[in-house]
């Protein structure tokens, strides 16, 4: 009977999850399995995947057919690997120790890769989030500007009560400027009424000899 390593489909719409399984080649993808070996979601990151190491490697041994997803699972897990160092080890290229130390050494690395990626994906999620809070903090301070913004009143408004002060206060200034020269104006008469009286006080020493030609005169009257 010719066998297959297949997945079986179960989950729900959109969130698949399968089960790795022995199969009879002839039977329905979703149908009846000789035996499961494992699982395998796809929906975390990285994919999660749990198989029976020893039973999936004696099933391909034995010649069961994995399938293209399921060789790539299986290649993945070494089990693949494993059944070419163990086809060296029957040639007898290799020894079953050098076989051993070389699968060790291939676990190791893939072990480092898959911390190196689970790393990189926490990193790269840890940035992510950063940057959604520094997103988060603009879109917050932005609201609180607009919202700033819409109870001040225009800067417009502002702009236009400045000359009116200015225009106010220049009158003012002019005013006191203009008071000076009306004060000296009105004293200006002054200093010529004064300058002017000078002549009347002269006149009248003036008159004074007209009073002296009289005294003859009366004496002139008397001597009759």
């Amino acid at each position: 009977m010719a066998t297959k390593i297949r997945l079986q489909r179960h989950g729900k719409k959109g969130k698949p999850f399968y089960y790795i399984v022995v199969a009879d080649a002839r039977a329905p993808r979703d149908g009846r399995f000789i035996e499961r070996l494992g699982s395998y979601n796809p929906n975390t990151n990285p994919a999660t995947i749990d198989i029976n190491f020893d039973k999936t490697l004696n099933w391909v041994n034995d010649g069961a057919q994995p399938t293209d997803t399921c060789r790539a699972i299986l290649a993945y897990k070494g089990v693949m690997y494993k059944k070419h160092l163990q086809g060296g080890v029957k040639k007898g290229a290799l020894t079953e120790d050098q076989a051993a130390a070389k699968f060790a050494e291939w676990l190791d690395q893939k072990d480092g890769k898959i911390t190196g990626k689970k790393s990189d994906l926490n990193t790269a999620k840890d940035t992510a989030r950063k940057a959604a809070l520094v997103a988060e903090a603009k879109k917050k301070e932005d609201k609180a500007a607009a919202i700033a913004a819409k109870y001040t009143p225009p800067a417009e408004e502002v702009e236009e009560e400045a000359p009116v002060a200015e225009v106010e206060e220049t009158p003012t200034a002019e005013a006191e400027v203009e008071e000076v020269p009306v004060a000296e104006v009105e004293e200006t008469p002054t200093a010529e009424a004064e300058v002017e009286e000078v002549p009347v006080a002269e006149a009248a020493t003036e008159e004074a000899p007209a009073a002296e030609t009289e005294v003859p005169a009366a004496k002139a009257d008397s001597a009759e």
